[in-house]
Protein backbone atom coordinates (compact mmCIF):
# COMPACT_ATOMS: atom_id res chain seq x y z
CA UNK A 1 0.00 0.00 0.00
CA UNK A 2 1.55 3.21 -0.79
CA UNK A 3 2.28 6.09 1.78
CA UNK A 4 -1.34 8.05 0.48
CA UNK A 5 0.56 11.18 1.91
CA UNK A 6 -1.47 13.57 -0.45
CA UNK A 7 -4.56 13.30 2.13
CA UNK A 8 -4.91 16.95 3.47
CA UNK A 9 -3.98 17.40 7.03
CA UNK A 10 -5.98 19.03 9.32
CA UNK A 11 -4.45 22.34 9.71
CA UNK A 12 -6.44 23.70 6.09
CA UNK A 13 -9.93 23.01 6.80
CA UNK A 14 -12.83 22.98 4.46
CA UNK A 15 -16.09 25.21 4.99
CA UNK A 16 -18.40 22.97 7.17
CA UNK A 17 -15.32 21.15 8.75
CA UNK A 18 -15.46 20.57 12.94
CA UNK A 19 -13.66 19.32 15.56
CA UNK A 20 -15.92 16.91 15.91
CA UNK A 21 -13.93 14.81 13.16
CA UNK A 22 -11.42 14.28 15.51
CA UNK A 23 -12.95 10.96 15.95
CA UNK A 24 -12.25 10.20 12.24
CA UNK A 25 -11.31 11.30 9.08
CA UNK A 26 -14.30 13.36 7.20
CA UNK A 27 -15.80 11.44 3.98
CA UNK A 28 -18.04 11.71 1.06
CA UNK A 29 -19.34 8.42 -0.59
CA UNK A 30 -20.28 8.42 -4.17
CA UNK A 31 -22.87 5.86 -5.11
CA UNK A 32 -25.14 4.56 -8.46
CA UNK A 33 -27.05 1.55 -6.76
CA UNK A 34 -27.35 -1.28 -4.49
CA UNK A 35 -24.62 0.54 -1.89
CA UNK A 36 -23.31 -3.01 -1.11
CA UNK A 37 -19.88 -1.20 -0.54
CA UNK A 38 -21.23 1.49 1.13
CA UNK A 39 -22.83 -0.85 3.57
CA UNK A 40 -19.98 -2.36 4.37
CA UNK A 41 -18.18 0.96 4.92
CA UNK A 42 -20.74 1.59 7.56
CA UNK A 43 -20.56 -1.97 9.29
CA UNK A 44 -16.81 -1.38 9.22
CA UNK A 45 -17.16 1.84 11.32
CA UNK A 46 -19.56 0.53 13.56
CA UNK A 47 -17.82 -2.22 14.61
CA UNK A 48 -14.90 0.15 15.38
CA UNK A 49 -12.26 -1.31 12.27
CA UNK A 50 -12.90 2.08 10.74
CA UNK A 51 -11.92 5.46 11.73
CA UNK A 52 -13.91 7.46 9.39
CA UNK A 53 -16.52 10.28 9.88
CA UNK A 54 -19.27 10.25 7.48
CA UNK A 55 -20.53 13.53 6.25
CA UNK A 56 -22.61 12.83 3.38
CA UNK A 57 -23.45 10.09 1.02
CA UNK A 58 -24.66 11.46 -2.75
CA UNK A 59 -26.64 8.96 -5.25
CA UNK A 60 -26.74 9.69 -9.18
CA UNK A 61 -30.03 8.28 -8.92
CA UNK A 62 -32.89 9.12 -6.78
CA UNK A 63 -34.14 5.20 -6.62
CA UNK A 64 -30.51 4.24 -5.54
CA UNK A 65 -31.06 1.14 -2.79
CA UNK A 66 -28.03 2.22 -1.10
CA UNK A 67 -29.73 5.49 0.01
CA UNK A 68 -31.71 3.36 2.18
CA UNK A 69 -28.47 2.66 4.13
CA UNK A 70 -27.88 6.37 4.09
CA UNK A 71 -30.80 6.66 5.88
CA UNK A 72 -30.47 3.96 8.52
CA UNK A 73 -27.15 5.07 9.48
CA UNK A 74 -28.61 8.76 9.87
CA UNK A 75 -25.86 9.99 7.15
CA UNK A 76 -26.85 13.24 4.98
CA UNK A 77 -28.32 12.62 1.21
CA UNK A 78 -28.45 14.00 -1.43
CA UNK A 79 -29.70 12.93 -5.18
CA UNK A 80 -27.21 14.70 -8.00
CA UNK A 81 -27.97 13.36 -11.41
CA UNK A 82 -25.71 13.98 -14.52
CA UNK A 83 -29.13 14.53 -16.45
CA UNK A 84 -29.98 17.37 -15.30
CA UNK A 85 -27.37 19.33 -15.94
CA UNK A 86 -25.99 20.39 -19.52
CA UNK A 87 -22.25 19.45 -19.26
CA UNK A 88 -19.94 17.05 -17.42
CA UNK A 89 -18.18 20.05 -15.80
CA UNK A 90 -21.40 21.96 -13.99
CA UNK A 91 -22.32 18.24 -12.85
CA UNK A 92 -19.07 17.59 -11.23
CA UNK A 93 -19.31 20.88 -9.82
CA UNK A 94 -22.22 20.76 -8.36
CA UNK A 95 -20.90 17.29 -6.71
CA UNK A 96 -17.96 19.04 -5.17
CA UNK A 97 -19.90 21.87 -3.93
CA UNK A 98 -22.00 19.78 -1.46
CA UNK A 99 -18.41 17.60 -0.80
CA UNK A 100 -16.95 21.42 0.33
CA UNK A 101 -20.36 22.42 2.29
CA UNK A 102 -20.53 19.11 4.27
CA UNK A 103 -17.22 19.48 5.54
CA UNK A 104 -16.24 15.77 4.16
CA UNK A 105 -11.44 15.52 3.55
CA UNK A 106 -11.96 12.46 1.10
CA UNK A 107 -14.27 11.67 -1.25
CA UNK A 108 -14.88 7.47 -2.10
CA UNK A 109 -16.46 6.16 -5.08
CA UNK A 110 -18.36 3.12 -4.23
CA UNK A 111 -20.00 1.60 -7.01
CA UNK A 112 -20.18 5.37 -8.74
CA UNK A 113 -21.05 5.18 -12.53
CA UNK A 114 -20.59 9.02 -13.19
CA UNK A 115 -17.76 10.47 -15.22
CA UNK A 116 -16.56 13.22 -12.38
CA UNK A 117 -14.01 16.47 -13.31
CA UNK A 118 -11.84 16.46 -10.21
CA UNK A 119 -11.36 20.19 -9.37
CA UNK A 120 -7.95 20.90 -8.21
CA UNK A 121 -8.66 20.85 -4.64
CA UNK A 122 -9.74 17.86 -4.54
CA UNK A 123 -6.74 16.49 -6.58
CA UNK A 124 -5.62 12.85 -4.49
CA UNK A 125 -8.37 13.11 -2.32
CA UNK A 126 -11.04 11.31 -4.52
CA UNK A 127 -10.79 7.36 -4.15
CA UNK A 128 -12.09 4.51 -6.55
CA UNK A 129 -12.24 1.09 -6.23
CA UNK A 130 -12.21 -1.04 -9.53
CA UNK A 131 -12.95 -4.60 -9.74
CA UNK A 132 -9.98 -5.80 -11.65
CA UNK A 133 -6.22 -5.46 -12.07
CA UNK A 134 -6.08 -2.05 -13.19
CA UNK A 135 -4.52 -1.69 -16.16
CA UNK A 136 -6.49 -4.81 -17.17
CA UNK A 137 -10.52 -4.50 -17.73
CA UNK A 138 -11.07 -0.87 -16.87
CA UNK A 139 -11.92 2.11 -18.53
CA UNK A 140 -15.29 3.52 -20.26
CA UNK A 141 -18.08 1.01 -19.86
CA UNK A 142 -15.99 -1.30 -17.59
CA UNK A 143 -18.23 -1.65 -14.48
CA UNK A 144 -20.09 -4.59 -12.40
CA UNK A 145 -20.82 -8.13 -14.14
CA UNK A 146 -19.13 -6.17 -17.56
CA UNK A 147 -15.71 -6.57 -16.04
CA UNK A 148 -15.54 -9.80 -14.67
CA UNK A 149 -17.81 -11.10 -18.10
CA UNK A 150 -14.68 -10.09 -20.02
CA UNK A 151 -11.77 -11.44 -18.22
CA UNK A 152 -13.24 -14.87 -18.58
CA UNK A 153 -13.58 -14.04 -22.05
CA UNK A 154 -10.46 -13.03 -22.27
CA UNK A 155 -9.14 -16.48 -20.50
CA UNK A 156 -6.76 -14.62 -17.83
CA UNK A 157 -6.34 -17.02 -15.22
CA UNK A 158 -5.89 -13.84 -12.62
CA UNK A 159 -8.09 -10.95 -11.59
CA UNK A 160 -8.48 -9.00 -8.47
CA UNK A 161 -9.42 -5.57 -7.55
CA UNK A 162 -7.26 -2.03 -7.24
CA UNK A 163 -7.84 1.14 -4.86
CA UNK A 164 -6.71 4.08 -6.84
CA UNK A 165 -7.04 7.87 -6.90
CA UNK A 166 -8.96 8.93 -9.36
CA UNK A 167 -8.28 11.64 -11.83
CA UNK A 168 -10.31 12.89 -14.78
CA UNK A 169 -9.91 9.65 -16.52
CA UNK A 170 -12.20 6.68 -16.51
CA UNK A 171 -10.46 4.07 -14.03
CA UNK A 172 -7.20 6.31 -14.15
CA UNK A 173 -4.82 7.48 -11.34
CA UNK A 174 -1.98 6.43 -8.71
CA UNK A 175 -2.77 3.06 -7.69
CA UNK A 176 -2.62 2.40 -3.31
CA UNK A 177 -3.70 -1.25 -3.34
CA UNK A 178 -4.13 -4.35 -5.10
CA UNK A 179 -5.31 -7.91 -4.53
CA UNK A 180 -6.18 -10.78 -6.86
CA UNK A 181 -7.47 -14.34 -6.88
CA UNK A 182 -7.79 -16.63 -9.06
CA UNK A 183 -10.29 -17.46 -12.54
CA UNK A 184 -11.58 -20.62 -12.45
CA UNK A 185 -12.43 -22.66 -15.40
CA UNK A 186 -15.87 -22.72 -13.98
CA UNK A 187 -16.59 -19.05 -13.17
CA UNK A 188 -19.37 -17.33 -14.46
CA UNK A 189 -19.69 -13.85 -14.34
CA UNK A 190 -21.83 -14.17 -11.27
CA UNK A 191 -19.35 -16.16 -9.61
CA UNK A 192 -16.49 -13.96 -10.23
CA UNK A 193 -18.16 -10.86 -8.97
CA UNK A 194 -18.69 -12.38 -5.59
CA UNK A 195 -15.17 -13.42 -5.16
CA UNK A 196 -13.85 -10.36 -6.27
CA UNK A 197 -16.24 -8.13 -4.36
CA UNK A 198 -14.52 -10.68 -1.02
CA UNK A 199 -11.57 -9.09 -1.59
CA UNK A 200 -13.14 -5.56 -2.61
CA UNK A 201 -14.47 -5.98 1.60
CA UNK A 202 -11.29 -6.11 2.54
CA UNK A 203 -9.36 -3.91 0.47
CA UNK A 204 -11.21 -0.37 0.56
CA UNK A 205 -11.70 -0.78 4.23
CA UNK A 206 -7.65 -0.90 4.50
CA UNK A 207 -6.92 1.53 2.19
CA UNK A 208 -9.24 4.23 4.37
CA UNK A 209 -8.14 3.39 7.50
CA UNK A 210 -4.71 4.05 6.47
CA UNK A 211 -5.86 7.47 5.11
CA UNK A 212 -7.87 7.82 8.07
CA UNK A 213 -4.58 7.19 10.40
CA UNK A 214 -2.43 9.68 8.57
CA UNK A 215 -5.16 11.95 8.90
CA UNK A 216 -6.04 11.97 12.59
CA UNK A 217 -2.35 12.28 13.55
CA UNK A 218 -2.10 15.46 11.55
CA UNK A 219 -4.26 16.59 14.10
Amino acid sequence: MSSCDSVPSGDSVSPGYSPESKHGLPIAVLISGGGTTLKNLIDRQKSGELSVDFRLVISSRKEAKGLLFADQAGIPKAVIRRKDFNDGESHSEKIFEAVRRSGARLVVMGGYLEHLLIPEDFTNRVINIHPSLIPAFCGQGMYGLHVHQAAIDFGVKITGCTVHFVDNQYDHGPILYQASCPVLQSDTAETLQQRVFELEREALPAVLQDLALKFLNSL
